[in-house]
């Protein structure tokens, strides 16, 4: 997944996303709070802006990992590995975003790395559905991503608020993207707009977004 969103966006961070990933008890001994919530995805973070002070530790839930060992969404993408397709999508996409802002020396935020995530799981599942895919099958997987889901219980009301915001503002650009390449075909023109789109700090990338609705 690291190098098909580094492929897909041109970018390289020269660092192997399995060297950063921990396990519960480690992400406990990292975590801030005890009581901090433990999600079965979670991206940890210290230090600054920068490359040379930053620390990551990234989170799967183990059972996630096995499950697209056993049910490749590479091969095909079902109901099988759907859930954990988004998941561990999801991870990496938050860790490839935070590492190439960081050796760029630009921040990024949490807002903007679910709005990168949700936009990233659209794309991903459209190109793994194949060229062969037709309109009914991007809108099926649009709406699968940005409808068919509930928010966890347990998020406060700020991460609420975050995950609203993203959802939204993704679900409104895919819907755009379907409309003016998807549908025609046209997916080397949508591929060259998401690179130009990955490289834009939040604000401009809603600004996208609106101009796109």
């Amino acid at each position: 997944m690291q190098a098909g969103l580094e492929g897909l966006y041109r970018i390289r961070t020269e660092v192997d996303i399995v060297d950063f990933v921990i396990d519960d008890a480690a992400r406990g001994q990292l975590a801030r709070a005890a009581h901090a919530r433990r999600p079965r995805e979670q991206l940890l973070v210290s230090g600054g802006a920068g490359a040379s002070d930053l620390e990551l530790g990234l989170f799967i839930c183990g059972d996630a990992l096995a499950n697209l060992t056993a049910n490749d969404p590479g091969h095909r993408l079902d109901e099988r590995n759907w859930g954990d397709f988004l998941l561990v999508l999801e991870g990496v996409s938050h860790f490839v975003c935070v590492v190439f802002r960081a050796q760029l020396g630009r921040p990024v935020s949490a807002l903007e790395l679910e709005l990168q995530a949700e936009i990233d799981k659209y794309v991903t599942a459209i190109l793994l559905a194949g060229p062969d895919a037709g309109a009914g099958v991007a809108r099926e997987l649009r709406e699968r991503i940005f409808s068919g889901f509930r928010f966890a219980g347990d998020l406060d009301a700020d991460e609420l608020g975050r995950y609203h915001e993203a959802n939204a503002r993704a679900a409104s650009y895919a819907e755009s993207l379907e409309e003016r390449y998807v549908r025609p075909r046209r997916l080397v023109e949508m591929l060259e707009e998401l690179r130009r789109f990955y490289r834009l700090g939040y604000a401009e990338k809603c600004d996208v977004i609106a101009q796109a609705a």
